[in-house]
């Protein structure tokens, strides 16, 4: 039976709470705010709905009859964004800064549901297949960003970087 967007908050107030998710990062319930903000709808055929939309403009709707999966949806991004700003707080200069949000977000999945961890640890590996870590990322940035107030070339500058902070 599918459920109505106000027991479908409540079902996500509950388990936001099970990991401190701050109110802020929750989607909305039927009433856009129309700042990126995913917005949670219930169509006339009974299919749950997540929507981006910003300024008018719709980003990305996805739809699904299984109420597991728009939850997926919905705390794949609360935790992300948890994570984020627990790197933030949390940053180690020569660690590729994934590692940690990736970890911190698998964690606060697996509080709330074992198959989402699961889940987003196969979408982190997908990423991780294209994009591996690069644990020196961050301090060749900076130091691309010193060579360049010395006035040195983008091309001069790349190769200094990766000469002296190599992939």
């Amino acid at each position: 039976m599918t459920k109505t967007v106000t027991e479908i908050q409540n079902i996500v107030n509950q388990l936001a709470e099970k990991i401190n998710a701050p109110s802020y990062l929750l989607p909305t319930f039927s009433s856009p705010i129309g700042d990126a903000t995913p917005n949670i709808e219930v169509d006339n055929l009974g299919l749950y709905n997540y929507v981006i939309s910003e300024r008018g403009n719709e980003y990305e709707r996805k739809l699904t009859s299984d109420l597991n999966d728009l939850l997926y949806w919905i705390f794949a991004s609360v935790t992300f964004s948890m994570a984020c700003d627990y790197e933030l707080k949390n940053r180690i200069e020569e660690k590729d800064c994934r590692r940690i949000m990736f970890e911190k977000q698998e964690e606060l999945l697996g509080i709330l549901n074992e198959d989402w961890k699961e889940k987003e640890i196969k979408e982190h590996q997908n990423i991780l297949n294209n994009n591996p870590f690069d644990d020196l990322a961050g301090l060749r940035a900076t130091y691309c960003g010193e060579l360049r107030t010395k006035g040195i070339s983008e091309s001069e500058i790349d190769k200094l970087a990766f000469e002296k902070y190599p992939e």
